[in-house]
């Protein structure tokens, strides 16, 4: 009998819109919570959001203790450190406030807590045998997704790798998406974020693993960066854009979650690891060649995918043409050489990306070669 293959679906509960941040206190409450970790990181910090969340907090009396040892790209011995500071202070849930870094931090912090083992451990899909504890995430930039995602990407520093761990009990309980704590974003962030969410939505339109629901999720994700990451990127208080660009997001989010992603995110994960780059700045720099080496196997998802784009009449070089044309008005003009990689790097990069598991669901399985190939492509 045919029909459509089974898929599941994944959310945490989302409070979207302005002012969507100060509803923090009530959903502490609604989970029970007493003293959460409050995770974060110095530029969140140095922006001035991070004081808006704990002048709720002390409002409201509600005790805390800040984690703020994070970097970009969050390394393996921080999600470690943070795991002892949430032991030592008795904390019983968690609250992340930031962009993919501090958020995935919090999600391995959880996960240490609750499972008693390096975070290490739980590379891969479906690993995490216990529930980490209660977590509310608010986004301070309008790309990554991580608050609504079962993804967390940590950097493996001994291997100089991204690993991935894909788990729904990786979803957030809360997110509280705020577009106005996205506006201290800079350009290079606003765009480089904005293309991270493009990518999301791409690939996972494309993905092996895709529904209608997240086929609905990606293209209108696409159609909103398309209209508005620009606007966002040159008026940084332009809230009609950032509210466009927080919904994108979000949209994208809810679509890679469920059907995954692809090539793109399996190379830049080993790039990001290799030269601790911003994520967003990998995906875009290689967004362009993973769709020229995908198209012709999934010829039909790419022509929708360049229609949400803008374009009347689609073709691989016409999509390509329209990608390069957003990151140029973004202002991303570099390439792998401007990251510091050189092509002795390739080989390593591509044995480690093979091995990702965004690679699964790819539209196409690429050979070692064919990995090799496109990151020469990039160059």
């Amino acid at each position: 009998m045919g029909g459509s293959p089974l898929r599941k679906f994944v959310s945490p509960e989302i409070i979207f819109g302005l002012g969507a941040a100060s509803q923090l206190s009530n959903y502490i409450m609604k989970l029970g919570g007493e003293h959460p970790l409050l995770v974060s990181d110095p530029g969140i910090i140095a922006s001035g959001l991070l004081k808006n969340v704990e002048d709720q907090l002390k409002a409201e009396s509600i005790d805390y203790t800040l984690f703020s040892e994070v970097t970009a790209n969050p390394k393996d011995h921080e999600v470690m450190d943070g795991a002892e500071v949430y032991r030592r202070s008795g904390s019983d849930m968690i609250i992340a406030v930031g962009g993919g870094s501090p958020i995935d931090c919090a999600k391995g912090i959880g996960i240490v807590a609750t499972n008693q083992r390096h975070i290490l451990e739980f590379e891969g899909i479906d690993e995490v045998d216990i529930p980490p504890p209660p977590m509310i995430c608010i986004p301070t930039t309008s790309g990554t997704s991580a608050d609504i995602s079962q993804f967390a990407i940590i950097l493996d520093t001994a291997r100089k790798l991204k690993i991935s761990i894909i788990s729904k009990t990786a979803v957030p309980d809360v997110a509280l998406v705020d577009p106005a704590m996205t506006v201290t974003m800079d350009r290079e962030l606003t765009a480089a974020t904005g293309m991270d969410a493009l990518t999301h939505a791409i690939e996972a339109y494309a993905s092996n693993a895709a529904s209608i629901i997240t086929d609905l999720a990606a293209l209108e994700a696409i159609r909103k960066i398309r209209r508005h990451l620009v606007s966002a990127v040159e008026k940084a208080d332009f809230i009609e854009a950032r509210t466009e660009m927080s919904t994108a997001s979000m949209l994208a989010g809810l679509a890679f979650s469920n059907a995954s992603l692809g090539m793109v995110h399996a190379m830049a994960h080993s790039l990001g690891g290799l030269c601790d780059a911003p994520h967003g700045l990998c995906n875009a720099i290689l967004l362009e060649h993973v769709i020229r080496f995908n198209y012709q196997s999934s010829e039909d998802k790419y022509k929708k995918a360049a229609e949400a784009l803008g374009l009347s009449s689609a073709s691989c070089e016409k999509m390509t043409e329209a990608i390069s044309d957003l990151k140029e008005k973004s202002g991303i003009r570099k390439t792998l050489r401007d990251l510091g990689i050189s092509r002795s790097d390739i080989p390593e990069l591509s044995k480690k990306a093979a091995n990702d598991p965004c690679m699964v669901t790819n539209p196409r399985l690429p050979s070692l070669k064919e990995i090799e190939n496109t990151y020469e492509c990039a160059f």
